[in-house]
């Protein structure tokens, strides 16, 4: 049995800007904002990794597994993200990163999602700016959440060419 290829693969809808091309503003305010120098892009790669793993999301766990290759990132570390928690490759900054992802995207019917001692320890490593970067690269996310998982762009396919038509 043959594995199938990028080319192989097909989107279930077509490239949106055509039908929305509003929302191209919204996402580029949103690039601008992850490339602001605040934080490493490395740190948002790993967080939009883990999100998009969270999310089974397979657009979104190549394209943040390829930009992490392309940024030198070990396979080690890549892989590593999965189990953050108990692996030994991750700073305290990135840690911390890692579970602001995961509490903004888990439900937790029994209290608050992001408590008190989370932002604390997120605002210790994080000044503002890079805290409010950290939000808007958790935000980036969710603004792609459903397109990513409703209309399913190619994995591994560059934006713009990453739908069927």
């Amino acid at each position: 049995m043959s594995t199938p290829t990028t080319t192989d693969l097909r989107s279930r809808m077509p490239n949106p800007l055509p039908f929305v091309p509003e929302m191209a503003i919204v996402a580029e305010g949103l690039h601008k904002v992850m490339k602001n120098g605040s934080i490493p892009q490395v740190t948002i790669h790993l967080l939009q990794l883990r999100a998009g793993q969270m999310l089974g999301s397979t657009y979104f766990t190549i394209r943040e597994t390829g930009n992490l290759r392309q940024a030198g990132e070990s396979e080690e570390r890549i892989t590593a993200v999965a189990t953050w928690r108990d692996a030994t490759y991750f700073t305290d900054a990135e840690r911390v990163a890692l579970e602001l992802v995961e509490a903004v995207l888990s439900p937790n019917p029994s209290g608050e999602r992001v408590p008190d001692e989370l932002y604390a320890k997120a605002s210790a490593h994080y000044d503002d700016k890079a805290l409010w970067t950290l939000i808007m690269a958790i935000a980036h996310i969710g603004f792609f959440t459903p397109a990513a998982l409703i209309a399913k762009p190619i994995p591994g396919m560059p934006p713009g060419q990453n739908y069927s038509e």
